[in-house]
C-alpha cells in the first residue's frame, strides 16, 4: 500500500503541463531534471513517484469541492458582519449566486490544480512507457498495472474538469513542451463528446491491469463506478441516453465483479479514525497525523473559532485534530425569517411551507435519523454520535458553560440557529429572506462529517483516511436507473438498504417510509436522497442538479425571493450558461489556441 510516509518527491520533468496552462515562459530551461534512467532505481522509487500523485491530487479537493457545493443547495459560503467577516472579495459569494465570470479566482485555481495534477500523471507515464521493468526488479506485468493506475488517476482528473469546464477542455498526453494543447474542438457540443469518448477509453482499456480491493489506490471498483458515472450523466454531457447501461455496470459492482465491498454497519465506519479498514470505501486517501493533511478542510471552514477548542474538549495534550476555523461554511437554511429562532420564535420552513424540494438540508432529514444529532464523541465507548453543530453551544460536547460568540454578537451566547439573516439589525435591516451575505455569526447549521476527537484521547481528525467513493454510490446510482425505467420499489428498496443504518430498528418501521417534503418515490425524492447520503462529499451539482435540470432552474432558499446588496433581484431561474464554468481568462491568456465557452464570449 502506498501512504505518505513512503513519499519521494520525484525531480521529472513533471511540470511542463503547468506551464502550458500559466503565464511562465514556455522556453523556459529546467536545470533540476533527474534523468528516468537515474532515478528508476528499483520498485520502491517507482512507487514513490506514484505516491507523489495521490497527494497533489489531494490537493486539489478544496477548489473542486467549492465549485461543486456553493453554487448548490446544500452548503454555502456565509459571510457576516455585512461582509466585514468572510467576505474574501466576493470570490465564494458570487459562487453562491451563481454569478461567476472568466476573472473568478474560484475558476482559475480549480483550472490550474486540475491540469497540474493531469501534468504530473502524464510525467509519470511518459517515464513508464519507456522502462525496462527487469532494471527497477519488476515483471511487465506489475508495470502495467502502475501505467494503469495512473492512467485511470489522470482520468479521474479529467473527469472532474469535465463536469466543471465541459467541451472547452484541452486533451494532453504528452510531456512534450513544444506541443501547446488546444482545446478538443472549437465547437463545444463536440468537444464534449471527444473528451467524453477520451475519458471511457482511458477506463475500458486500464481496468483489467488494476488490482482488485486496495482502498488507498485506483482499483478496479474506482474505474467503473467512474465509468458509471460517465453513463449516468451522459445526458448532460454528450445528449446520449446510457442509463439502461448504468444500471447493468452498477449491479456488477454490487455483484462483486470488481471487488468484495458491502455497506457499511454504522456510518461511523465510514469517517473514523480507523475508517481504512470500512467495508464501504473503494478509494480513499491514505492519511495520517504528522503528514501533509488537507483534513482541516472537511471540518475547519464549518466551525466557529469561540467553540473549537471548548465544544470538543480540551485539546491541552495533543493539540487539537485540526487547524483552521473560518466559520463560513453553513448547511443552507431550513427556515426563513419570518420568526427569530434565537428568541424561541416560530419560523416558516423552506420545505414545508414554502414547498421546496431542494435546500432546506436540516428540515429534509427524518427527525429520528442518528445523524441529526449534534456531535457528541464519548471518551468512555470511544464513538461518536451526530453530525451537526446547532442550537446552543456548550464546553465539552454540550455538557458544561454556555460558550460566547463573537464579531456581531460579540460577548452573547453563541446560539446557532437554522436561518440566515441580521436578526440585531447590523449592516443591513432584516428582511424575511435573505442572502449568504447578510448572516450574522450564528447563522447556520454546522457540520461535523469527519469526527473531532478530545485531546485526551490522543486521537486526531487527520487519521481518518480521506473518502473519495464508497460501494453505497453503486446502490443509489442502481436506484435512479431503475426509477427511470419504472421501478420506484425498486429504486426505494436500494436506498433502504443504505438508509437503514441511520435508524434504530424501532425507529426503522415509520423511517423506512418517511421521506419529508416527499410523498412520492419520483425524481424529486431520488435528487433528494442523492443529497443527503453525500452531503458535503462534493457531488451536488455535478452528479445531482444538473442531471435533473435543477441546478440553474431549481428553486431554493433565496433564489427569487431576495435581493443582493446593491439591490439587483436574484432571479429564481438563473442563465443557463451558469450550466458550465467559463475558462480561465489567464489560461486563454497563455494559451491563445484554447476556446471560450461560447456562453461567456
Amino acid at each position: 500500500m502506498i501512504t505518505l510516509n513512503k513519499i519521494k518527491l520525484t525531480s521529472l520533468c513533471a511540470l511542463f503541463i503547468i506551464v502550458m496552462h500559466s503565464c511562465f515562459d514556455l522556453n523556459e530551461k529546467t536545470f533540476n531534471i533527474l534523468e528516468a534512467k537515474v532515478y528508476y532505481r528499483d520498485k520502491a522509487s517507482v512507487e514513490g513517484v506514484i505516491a507523489r500523485l495521490y497527494t497533489d491530487n489531494d490537493g486539489n479537493e478544496q477548489p473542486f469541492t467549492e465549485l461543486q457545493e456553493f453554487p448548490a443547495d446544500q452548503i454555502n459560503w456565509r459571510t457576516w458582519y455585512g461582509g466585514a467577516y468572510g467576505w474574501d472579495e466576493g470570490a465564494h459569494y458570487f459562487l453562491s449566486i451563481q454569478n461567476w465570470t472568466p476573472k473568478t479566482s474560484g475558476v482559475e485555481k480549480a483550472w490550474n490544480e486540475g491540469f497540474k495534477t493531469i501534468g504530473f500523471c502524464n510525467s509519470a507515464l511518459d517515464d513508464f512507457y519507456g522502462l525496462d521493468p527487469k532494471s527497477v526488479g519488476i515483471t511487465k506485468a506489475q508495470l502495467d498495472a502502475y501505467i494503469a493506475e495512473v492512467r485511470t488517476l489522470r482520468a479521474w482528473n479529467y473527469y472532474r474538469m469535465f463536469e466543471l469546464f465541459g467541451g472547452v477542455l484541452p486533451i494532453s498526453t504528452t510531456i512534450d513542451p513544444s506541443v501547446l494543447p488546444s482545446s478538443a474542438s472549437p465547437d463545444f457540443s463536440k468537444g464534449c463528446k471527444v473528451i467524453y469518448d477520451f475519458i471511457m477509453k482511458e477506463l475500458d482499456e486500464s481496468v483489467n491491469s488494476l488490482p482488485q480491493k486496495v482502498s488507498n489506490r485506483m482499483n478496479q471498483a474506482v474505474n467503473r463506478i467512474l465509468k458509471a458515472r460517465m453513463l449516468l450523466n451522459a445526458q448532460v454531457f454528450i445528449g446520449e441516453n446510457h442509463f439502461a447501461e448504468c444500471g447493468t455496470l452498477s449491479q456488477e459492482l454490487i455483484n462483486g465483479k470488481y471487488g468484495s465491498y458491502s455497506l457499511a454497519n454504522n456510518y461511523q465506519e465510514i469517517f473514523n479514525y480507523n475508517n481504512q479498514s470500512c467495508p464501504e470505501i473503494i478509494f480513499a486517501t491514505s492519511w495520517e497525523q504528522g503528514y501533509y493533511s488537507n483534513r482541516g478542510f472537511r471540518v475547519g471552514p464549518f466551525i466557529p473559532k469561540n467553540i473549537k477548542q471548548r465544544y470538543f474538549g480540551n485539546p491541552a495534550t495533543p493539540p487539537l485534530n485540526f487547524t483552521t476555523s473560518w466559520n463560513c461554511y453553513i448547511l443552507e437554511p431550513s427556515k426563513d425569517n419570518s420568526g427569530d429562532l434565537l428568541k424561541g420564535e416560530q419560523a416558516k420552513s423552506f420545505l414545508f411551507d414554502y414547498g421546496d424540494k431542494l435546500g432546506a438540508v436540516v428540515d429534509r432529514m427524518t427527525d429520528n435519523d442518528i445523524r441529526k444529532q449534534n456531535y457528541v464523541y464519548d471518551i468512555k465507548t470511544n464513538k461518536f454520535q451526530g453530525i451537526l453543530l446547532k442550537g446552543a453551544m456548550k464546553d465539552n460536547f454540550g455538557t458544561g458553560n454556555a460558550i460566547k460568540a463573537d464579531a456581531d454578537r460579540n460577548a452573547q451566547n453563541l446560539i446557532l440557529v437554522d436561518q440566515v439573516g441580521t436578526f440585531q439589525n447590523k449592516g443591513k435591516n432584516l428582511e424575511t429572506v435573505m442572502t449568504p451575505r447578510w448572516g450574522e455569526t450564528s447563522s447556520g447549521v454546522r457540520l461535523v462529517k469527519y469526527p473531532v476527537y478530545p485531546g485526551s484521547t490522543g486521537i486526531y481528525t487527520e487519521d481518518a483516511d480521506n473518502v473519495y467513493f464508497r460501494f453505497a454510490e453503486a446502490y443509489y446510482m442502481l436506484a435512479e436507473c431503475k426509477l427511470r425505467a419504472g421501478d420506484a420499489a425498486g429504486a426505494k428498496n436500494l436506498v433502504n438498504q443504505v438508509r437503514q443504518r441511520y435508524f434504530s430498528s424501532k425507529d426503522w418501521t415509520v423511517a423506512q417510509n418517511d421521506f419529508p417534503g416527499f410523498h412520492n418515490i419520483d425524481l424529486d425524492w431520488m435528487l433528494s436522497q442523492w443529497g443527503l447520503e453525500f452531503l458535503a462529499e462534493g457531488q451536488r451539482r455535478r452528479s445531482d442538479l444538473r442531471r435533473f435540470d435543477k441546478f440553474t432552474q431549481g428553486q431554493w432558499w433565496f433564489f427569487g425571493r431576495t435581493n443582493n446588496e446593491d439591490g439587483t433581484p436574484i432571479p429564481a431561474k438563473r442563465d443557463k450558461k451558469y450550466e458550465w464554468y467559463p475558462v480561465p481568462e489567464t489560461a486563454i491568456t497563455a494559451n491563445p489556441n484554447l476556446s471560450q465557452n461560447p456562453d461567456y464570449l
